[in-house]
């Protein structure tokens, strides 16, 4: 199964709730957090809620 790398690039301040719950749910507390996350619709989701704020890249 590919994996998505997940880096935070932008606070979350100013942002909704909605965008906020989905940085805590994919385990983004900083700028410059990274995450590894399997390429599964749910993390999709999050991702699209918050893509202005984080850059994904697909890993092998």
């Amino acid at each position: 199964m590919a994996q998505l790398k997940v880096t935070q690039r932008r606070s979350k301040i100013g942002g909704t709730h909605a965008q906020r719950a989905s940085l805590r749910s994919l385990g983004l507390k900083r700028i410059g957090d990274v995450v590894i996350k399997d390429d599964r619709p749910e993390f999709r989701g999050m991702i699209k809620t918050v893509r202005h704020l984080v850059t994904v890249e697909e890993v092998d």
